[in-house]
C-alpha cells in the first residue's frame, strides 16, 4: 500500500468518524417526513417531559430525536400538549454514510443507549427507530423489539465519562 493510498484511507475514515454524532443524518430524515419535528429544544422540551411524567413516563432528554405529531403543536401550550400527548410518537434516528449498508440496512453496525432503550420500554408503540441512509435516503421506520430480533449481533459495551 502506497502512502498516498493510507492517507485516502485515513481521510475516508476520518469523513465516517466526523459524521458520528448523526446530525446531517437526523436533520435530512426530518426533513424527508412531513408529519415529522425535530426534538423542541428548552423550556418547550422541558414542558414536554414535564406532561410525559405526569402520565408516569420518565424518559430523558436525550432519548430521542424528533416527534411524529398529528398536527403543528407548539410544545409550550400545555393545553395542546395535553390534548395530543397521547398520539405523539417518538423518534430515535440512527443514520448511516456508509457505502457497506445494503438495501433494508443489511450490515448496518450502530449502538442503542440505556436511555433510548428505556424510552422505547415505557412509551412501547409510541417510541420508533428510524434508520436512515444518506448515501440513498432510504428510511426505515422500526422499533427497538424488531431491532434486536433482526440482529445478527450485539456488542454490549460499558461507556464511562471521567
Amino acid at each position: 500500500m502506497t502512502l498516498l493510498e493510507i492517507i485516502k484511507q485515513k481521510r475516508v475514515h476520518l469523513n465516517r468518524l466526523a459524521n458520528t454524532s448523526g446530525t446531517l443524518g437526523e436533520q435530512s430524515a426530518v426533513m424527508s417526513m412531513e408529519s415529522w419535528v425535530p426534538r423542541p429544544q428548552g423550556k418547550q422540551l422541558s414542558t414536554l417531559l414535564t406532561e410525559l411524567a405526569a402520565t408516569g413516563i420518565h424518559i430523558k432528554r436525550f432519548s430521542f430525536d424528533a416527534i411524529c405529531t398529528p398536527v403543528p403543536l407548539d410544545f409550550s401550550d400545555v393545553t395542546a400538549l395535553r390534548e395530543v400527548l397521547p398520539s405523539l410518537i417518538f423518534i430515535e434516528i440512527k443514520s448511516a454514510n456508509q457505502s457497506r449498508v445494503k438495501p433494508g440496512f443489511d450490515g448496518y453496525f450502530f449502538a442503542l443507549t440505556e436511555n433510548e432503550i428505556q424510552a422505547a420500554e415505557q412509551l412501547g408503540k409510541r417510541h420508533k427507530v428510524a434508520l436512515f441512509n444518506r448515501q440513498t435516503e432510504e428510511l426505515l421506520l422500526t422499533s427497538v423489539p424488531e431491532i434486536l430480533a433482526r440482529a445478527k449481533s450485539t456488542t454490549w459495551q460499558l461507556s464511562i465519562q471521567l
